[in-house]
């Protein structure tokens, strides 16, 4: 390790591809919805099409981890933002519902390979003391993108119609993929895989860490189903009250700007006072925004409570991938982050499913409230179960960690 590492020395070959190819999710997040009204979906469908993006990451996320073994970091990555392309003229030029769910489905897949490899390659380059920053500045990145790529998509939308915040989205899956090509990768500094680690088996992985997986790993899905319900209770219930699609996508826009800021200190907190100190928070003020969201009825009030749900979510910057790093075994890494994908992302899928049911069943806004009932059950299992499974949940054990294996802090 070197003492003098920073954050910042990982920027071109890992935050900027990760904002580039996230600013198209975002310039049409907020349009999927109104492009799924448009081919004749009521409500319940309309949220089960957004749902489709989580159900396709749990669907990539095993081959992910083969794939990225396979080709490595950089090809996966480029590959991944290619086929997303594609995928983006899908929903562009999609005549029915069937089609435009197929292709969104491929972009959640995609998304498991781009994001797998980089998660593990930051493993692998950045020393431990800096692990929280490091995959919490990934989350931010994201982030930004999310906060860029609405604005975008509204200036498109209001020259040339929904369709052309598709064209925004296809324009950074070309970018992302020119720029993994172009920037070289760092000097490696954190925890390589032995050897042999490509020949674990995921089965082996799923065996030595059951218990983890039933645990950490069920109350990990719900905090990811928590987190992606925001995607999707925001633009339906913005188009419950009556907002415009332009309306909406500047809410989402300013509610993104928090979102983005926070991610640097939430890493910042985490490496210092331990995990828990972000994550319980972070699911405490969701749980209180979602429920709070249905007392709302204008545009300016629904605003600030999705700022106040940004707020909760960007603390929680990078939560689910730091602890998964932190439980991750250095021989086998890639099938372990593999499998721990399919729980954070089997509750990405799980939560806007869960909201288009109860939806259909009784209301919107008691799919809303459920979503937030579910925020207050994740803090309470991220409390029992995080200390058991991670040396960093804690300030005592960040304390005894750093003690015993950081040589100098860098203050990056």
């Amino acid at each position: 390790m070197t003492s003098h590492a920073s954050i910042w020395s990982y920027a071109a070959s890992s935050y900027l591809p990760a904002m580039m190819y996230e600013i198209g999710n975002g310039a049409i997040m907020p349009v999927l919805v109104t492009t799924a009204t448009h081919l004749g979906a009521a409500t319940e469908e309309a949220a089960f099409t957004l749902a489709l993006l989580g159900l396709g990451k749990l669907i990539g996320d095993v081959p992910a981890s083969w794939i990225a073994e396979r080709f490595g970091d950089r090809r996966s990555m480029m590959g991944a933002a290619c086929i997303a392309f594609l995928a983006f003229f899908a929903c562009m030029v999609s005549r029915s519902l069937i089609e435009l769910d197929v292709a969104v489905t491929i972009l959640g897949i995609t998304s498991s390979t781009f994001y797998l490899a980089r998660q593990s390659y930051l493993i692998e380059v950045v020393p431990v003391w800096l692990r929280a920053r490091a995959q919490s500045t990934l989350a931010g990145s994201h982030r930004i993108g999310l906060f860029i790529g609405p604005f975008l998509g509204a200036a498109a939308i209001s020259v040339g119609g929904v369709q052309a915040a598709y064209l925004v989205a296809m324009a950074t899956a070309i970018a992302t993929a020119v720029l993994l090509f172009v920037v070289r990768d760092v000097e490696r500094h954190g925890q390589a895989q032995p050897s042999g680690a490509k020949g674990v088996r995921g089965l082996t992985i799923l065996r030595a860490h059951g218990r983890m997986f039933l645990t950490l790993g069920v109350t990990v899905a719900a905090v990811s189903a928590v987190r992606q319900s925001r995607q999707t209770v925001l633009p339906l219930w913005a188009l419950h009250i009556g907002l415009s699609p332009t309306q909406t996508s500047l809410m989402f826009g300013i509610a993104n700007a928090v979102d983005a800021a926070l991610f640097y200190p939430s890493g910042r907190v985490m490496d210092r006072w331990g995990r828990l100190a972000i994550a319980l928070p972070a699911m405490i003020i969701m749980g209180v925004a979602m429920i709070t969201l249905v007392h709302t009825h204008t545009f300016a009030d629904l605003t600030l409570v999705a700022m106040a749900m940004s707020f909760g979510n960007g603390i929680g910057s990078g939560i689910i991938q730091t602890i998964g790093a932190d439980a991750a075994p250095i021989d086998g890494r890639r099938r372990f982050l593999g499998i721990w994908r399919v729980f954070s992302d089997g509750g990405t899928g799980l939560g806007p499913v869960i909201v288009s049911i109860v939806a259909g069943a009784a209301t919107l806004a008691l799919g809303i409230v459920t979503i937030g009932g579910t925020a207050f059950l994740a803090a309470a299992g991220l409390a029992v179960w995080v200390p058991k499974f991670t040396a960093f949940a804690t300030p005592r054990s960040v304390r005894a960690h750093r003690r015993d294996h950081r040589p100098v802090d860098s203050g990056a």
